[in-house]
């Protein structure tokens, strides 16, 4: 069973940034694309990053392409993503998952595992 923890959420200003890690303890990520999805309260949940297995390749939904950095560390069995200029609309619970595959602009959701979540409030 693959079980995956994500930390370094928190509130922070608008205009601040955040870096927010996930990792799996006894089972190696390399197999997988990795992935983080975001819910905001009252809304369905939006893939906005993935990276590819061994290439890398990212993929950004249009909203925090150029603000957000998704990468992995494979030795480390971790992904992170660096979160910079955030906004209130960014405010949500960020899930990182694992699955088969990337889609456009991050948007997939069909992941084949999922972390509980990580809150990340922006506001003044």
């Amino acid at each position: 069973q693959v079980k995956l923890v994500e930390s370094g959420g928190g509130l922070v200003q608008p205009g601040g940034s955040l870096r927010l890690s996930c990792s799996s303890a006894g089972f190696t990520l390399d197999y997988y694309v990795l992935g983080w999805v975001r819910q905001a309260p009252g809304k369905e949940r939006e893939g906005i990053s993935c990276i590819t297995t061994r290439d890398g390749e990212t993929y950004y939904k249009d909203s925090v392409k150029g603000r957000f950095i998704i990468s992995r560390d494979n030795a480390k069995n971790a992904v992170y993503l660096q979160m910079n200029s955030l906004k209130p609309e960014d405010t949500a619970t960020y899930y990182c998952a694992a699955g088969l595959y990337c889609s456009d602009y991050g948007a997939n959701l069909e992941y084949d595992y999922w972390g509980p979540g990580t809150q990340v409030t922006v506001s003044s």
